[in-house]
């Protein structure tokens, strides 16, 4: 049985994840997190709000997951957010032509190709169809996009998407959210939320689905001024597979700390490897194996289509890499797209410490001239005289100066734009931020922590499965169990769980079955701690205190032990201290 394959049995058998709607046959791409994949869920994503909003004191929305057609014009994502699909001549099903590339053969990055070149591949490899082993040579590879596309009210409806990313509302949001952090620069808005995206052919259960958690974290910079505090990370060390190391012949990871990334330009963002130093940090923290983790660049072809560059955090599961989280420097592209679709003004005002003198150079095209001239379009020839005298005053110097509209020339003489150079007074300038992104995505990073967890040892002589999960991400803190459910014991392990609660522990109590057995099932879902409850504890008010990893047992008083198991799930203390 695969690492995957076995993760997998143990999330349906104890309630971590498995598909949705089974009742019915299922769809495929969609999972339901169980009793202990909410809980798991729920604490990877209070460990992510605590170190990108809390501790970098950004700010934290949660924006619709549809919205208007517009938006997805203005973001690229109507004409640039696809994959590309091969249809299977024989059978009729559809597959990502990239991946059936990538199954049968040594390449890598598929997707960083032309879909050309991909077809090629398909012929020259004699790929056959994954589903009925005919062969796919020759059939087109074409571009699919990933939206869900829906109507937004009844009739003559609107056309509307499930969002891809949550991304796009907040910098939908930008000028209202500008003024929350009083237009000052930098500052960040986070949202955890659910994306969907109609994916070609789902799997590897929460690697690729249909509907998905992320959070991620649009930080506006003014890239003029604004550093990262790049000395908090510096002495980090970050596992890189660059770009030119991906494409070297004896090519491969290099790990460097921080500040040799950005020295030696391998991280190319001061920001961007801010980010790679904190979130390496915080990978370790949520429990993932440093051993089967690094941060791949993406090649020219892959990266997005905002992206000047972009990294992604990628972790080794059953002898896959698998992206989990991208950090992307989208500069101005999102706000530049959605000022210009929106007509909203998607600057911030940045004022100057003392008022400065200009030279400004300003046009005042008489209307009367460019009207019989130009006709309809005579409001556009303005609109781009005064742009060009902002851009290039020095185009005026002649008698006539012709813009560029849609391809056509328009030529205007000089004295009709009614040019000048003056001097002015300005108290500040607006400034369009430039983005940096974190995107995690919140299943895949489950998956993984789940899988880097999954151990196996012997006790007692029986092979003995369990989640070695740090204690802050474990579903569950301690489990309280009677050894016998008489003579009270029940009675005072009852109350030991309800004062373990009413601390704000997470605690299961458990009465079934054989100690040892009930030992085991905490084990395999990840239980840091387990209480037993003994005729000891009746007459001497001490606990045997079990520790998961290690199996060792230790008598602790019942008074103080919620404040103790506090203490352990936090790290303030270790089980040896005990």
């Amino acid at each position: 049985m695969s690492e995957g394959e076995r993760l997998t049995e143990l999330a349906k058998r104890r309630g971590f994840y498995f598909p949705s709607a089974s009742a019915y046959g299922g769809a495929s791409g969609f999972w339901t997190y169980g009793p202990q994949g909410a809980a798991l869920k729920s604490n990877v994503e209070d460990a992510w709000r605590d170190r990108y909003v809390v501790k970098e004191g950004h700010q934290e929305i949660s924006a619709p997951t549809v919205m208007p057609e517009p938006v997805f014009e203005a973001s690229g994502h109507l004409d640039g957010f696809d994959d590309m699909i091969v249809e299977c001549g024989e059978c009729g099903a559809t597959h990502r032509a990239d991946h059936v590339v990538e199954d049968a053969t040594d390449i890598e990055e598929a997707e960083s190709l032309p879909n050309e070149e991909v077809m090629d591949l398909i012929a020259d490899h004699g790929i056959e169809c994954p589903s009925c082993g005919a062969s796919l040579a020759g059939e087109p590879v074409e571009n699919f996009n990933l939206m869900f596309e829906t109507n937004i009210g009844p009739g003559t409806s609107s056309p509307g998407y499930l969002r891809p990313e949550t991304a796009q509302g907040i910098f939908v949001e930008f000028p209202q959210l500008s003024e929350y952090a009083r237009n000052q620069l930098p500052f960040g808005v986070a949202q955890i939320g659910k994306a969907y995206r109609n994916e070609i052919s789902p799997r590897k259960s929460l690697v690729r689905v249909r509907e998905f958690t992320q959070a991620e974290l649009e930080h506006f910079v003014d890239p003029e001024e604004d550093e990262p505090p790049l000395d908090e990370v510096a002495d980090v060390t970050v596992p890189l597979y660059s770009a030119a190391e991906q494409q070297a012949e004896d090519g491969g990871q290099r790990d460097l700390t921080v500040r040799e990334a950005v020295d030696e330009g391998v991280v190319a963002s001061e920001w961007v490897a801010y980010y790679l130093g904190v979130s390496k940090r915080w990978y370790e923290r949520i429990g993932v194996d440093m051993d089967r983790f690094r941060y791949r660049q993406h090649l020219a072809g892959e990266r997005a289509h905002y992206a000047s560059d972009c990294w992604d955090a990628e972790s080794e599961v059953d002898g896959d890499w698998i992206e989990i989280t991208g950090f992307a420097y989208r500069g101005d592209y999102d706000l530049s797209k959605h000022a210009e679709h929106s007509g909203e003004d998607f600057t911030v005002f940045k004022q100057y410490d003392e008022p400065i003198t200009v030279e400004r150079a300003t046009v005042d095209p008489d209307m009367s001239y460019l009207g019989p001239e130009f006709g309809g379009d005579a409001q556009r020839v303005a609109d781009a005289l005064e742009a060009l005298a902002e851009r290039d005053p020095s185009a005026f110097d002649a008698d006539e100066v012709t813009v560029e509209i849609d391809d056509e020339s328009y030529t205007v003489p000089v004295e009709q734009t009614n040019f000048s150079v003056d001097e002015v007074t300005e108290s500040g300038e607006h400034v369009r931020p430039h983005v940096v992104e974190p995107s995690f995505g919140v299943g895949r990073i489950i998956y993984t922590v789940l899988a880097h967890a999954y151990e196996t040892d012997e006790v007692d002589g029986e092979e003995r499965t369990y989640l070695s999960l740090p204690p802050e991400q474990a579903p569950t803190t301690v489990g309280v169990f009677p050894l016998m459910d008489k003579d009270g014991m029940d009675d005072l392990a009852r109350e030991i769980a309800g004062d373990l609660r009413s601390a704000g522990l997470a605690v299961t109590y458990d009465d079934s079955g054989a100690i040892g057995r009930r030992y085991r099932r905490q084990d395999e879902v990840g239980t840091p701690y387990c209480v037993t409850v003994d005729y000891e504890a009746l007459e001497e008010g001490t606990v045997t205190v079990r520790e998961r990893d290690t199996t060792e047992q230790k008598r602790l008083p019942v008074d103080g032990l919620a404040e103790t198991l506090e203490q352990l799930s936090t790290g303030d203390r270790t089980f040896d201290d005990l």
